[in-house]
């Protein structure tokens, strides 16, 4: 009988991304756990429990909340800090913070360059898997690089990498 091992695959996270982990894990397991819990209790007052919707409610979200203790758990152990040493600043990298200007219309972004563990486009921080990550890899300052969006081709254009 022949086993197969799955080997999991170590997750490079910049210091802040690991704090950040930390935090959602420990406000989820202090506060939110407990949070469900009350509603659970709560909702059982609201009746027979296989019409009881808030019941049903609470049931859903604690095993949300339950999947994502489980899901951070497994990042921070399989989890290497990106010590600040190594961020490169000569072409971009992991942690590296990128300004970029958009060829057409001159606009200047600075996005820093995370895993997808601690990606958030909304607050410039872009997976290394994304399109804008994966085109920006190991580019240095001065490459135009060109990323194909669902409007067309963007073009930019790497001004400064910093840590």
């Amino acid at each position: 009988m022949e086993t197969t091992q799955i080997q999991e695959e170590e997750i490079v996270l910049t210091a802040q991304g690991r704090q950040r982990i930390e935090e959602e894990l420990d406000r989820l397991v202090t506060v939110e756990r407990h949070e469900v819990a009350a509603r659970i209790r709560d909702a059982k007052d609201y009746g027979e429990l296989t019409e009881n919707a808030e019941y049903e409610a609470a049931k859903n979200a604690q095993a949300f909340v339950e999947g994502r203790i489980i899901d951070l758990k497994s990042i921070l152990v399989r989890a290497r800090a990106l010590r600040y040493e190594d961020i490169p600043t000569d072409y971009v990298g992991l942690g590296g913070i990128v300004t970029i200007q958009d060829k057409d219309f001159g606009d200047d972004w600075t996005v820093t360059l995370v895993s997808s563990f601690e990606a958030d486009p909304d607050n410039d921080l872009l997976s290394d898997e994304s399109p804008i990550g994966k085109a920006l890899l190991r580019k240095r300052v001065g490459d135009t690089v060109e990323v194909k969006t669902p409007d067309g081709i963007i073009r930019y254009e790497i001004t400064s990498i910093t840590k």
